[in-house]
């Protein structure tokens, strides 16, 4: 052959047996994967009827996402409760098989669907020393990533873990205060330290009880971004903040209750209220003032006013005032404030004392601060 004619059929050798390996490998890539999910749906792995084909974590997902996180034990939040778990629970009835096996580092429930999401409650027996939990019970939540939609979403979620104690007939909680953070990169959070293995297995301390039983859950609550919100603050500084009202002929006064003229003070409007002979237990004794917010004012049936003013009756002979402050909120229900016992007839009547001048009274409010509320939508 000439040495071209040999050259091609090197080269045609090569290309035959490139194609031989690649379909080779394809078929033994095939193999496996029918053997892996023969294996799956042999063991009970399920696919999930509501949220599609179930993604199980494989041992490098959970390892690492559970080494590279470390709780800070001041952000963790302990304590007993009544009501049991809500997202998910796990009984056991042979959890100390778990604690003897050199060979089963931690128990996986099933998926479960929190949020649109498949969940899975990790239990760590003898805890996860990858994650300092040796001598501890960790626990865990893992995502099932296959369920995030897009490849760098983020669920936030606030996880609450439980373990069952059967002397107190309640469940111990531990949550975190801040919110975890669940990614493709991050798909398993929890607690490495959440019981001594010590503590949890002393049947007197009620964790593991009737000889090899015992419960964990957890609540995984999916938060939501509030669609209704308000704005509250208070104005504390008025171009005029006073209003005084001056009332002739006091002595001749003859009705229950006088109502001022209508002014407005941190956008809202007013009137005060004058009893000339008292009101409830003031009665007879002494002048009752309040008050009040004008009945042109519309309030919402929850909204409330803040208000921080000082009352007063003025003191014409240019001595001290009497005044009482007002710290109060003012609503439809309440839409009046002021004191029944504001100054006594006796003190009121005394002409030396200056606050009763030619049968004149005068009273004022200085409004110091007034709230307002604002409600979105």
């Amino acid at each position: 052959m000439s040495h071209d004619t040999n050259t091609i059929y090197v080269v045609y050798l090569l290309f035959c047996l490139l194609i031989t390996s690649a379909s080779a490998q394809s078929l033994i890539r095939q193999s496996t994967d029918d053997l892996t999910t023969t294996l799956q749906q042999e063991n009970g792995a399920q696919p999930n009827s509501i949220l599609g084909e179930a993604h199980y974590l494989n041992e490098d997902d959970l390892e690492i996402s559970s080494r590279d996180y470390k709780d800070s034990p001041s952000n963790a939040v302990t304590g007993m409760r009544d009501r049991p778990p809500m997202s998910y629970s796990l009984k056991m009835e042979s959890f100390n098989t778990l604690l003897q096996s050199n060979e089963t580092e931690r128990y996986e429930s099933r998926p479960f669907p929190v949020g649109g999401y498949n969940w899975t409650l990790v239990v760590y027996p003898n805890g996860n020393k990858k994650d300092s939990g040796s001598g501890y019970l960790s626990l865990y939540v893992a995502i099932d990533n296959s369920t995030l939609v897009a490849a760098h979403q983020e669920v936030l979620a606030d996880l609450r873990f439980y373990i069952f104690n059967n002397n107190e007939r309640k469940y111990f909680t531990i949550q975190d205060t801040t919110v975890w953070r669940f990614n493709v990169f991050k798909t398993m959070w929890g607690f490495s330290q959440v019981l001594p293995v010590d503590t949890f297995k002393d049947p007197k301390n009620g964790y593991l009880y009737d000889g090899d039983h015992c419960e964990f859950g957890v609540d995984v609550i999916i938060p939501s971004i509030a669609e209704n919100s308000e704005l509250f603050s208070a104005t504390e500084k008025f171009y005029n903040p006073t209003f005084t009202w001056t009332i002739r002929g006091l002595s001749t006064l003859l009705k229950d209750m006088y109502s001022s003229d209508v002014f407005t003070i941190g956008g809202r409007s007013w009137n005060i209220q004058v009893y000339p002979n008292g009101r409830g237990e003031g009665e007879g004794k002494f002048l009752s003032m309040f008050l009040k917010l004008n009945g042109e004012e519309t309030l919402r049936p929850y909204e409330k006013v803040y208000v921080w003013a000082k009352l007063r009756v003025l003191n014409q002979s240019k001595l001290n005032n009497v005044q009482n402050q007002l710290d109060s909120w003012f609503s439809r229900a309440a839409p009046s404030w002021g004191f029944r016992k504001f100054i006594s007839f006796d003190d009121l009547r005394d002409s030396s004392k200056g606050f009763l001048v030619n049968d004149v009274l005068m009273v004022q409010v200085e409004m110091e601060a007034v709230s307002s509320t604002k409600y979105f939508p």
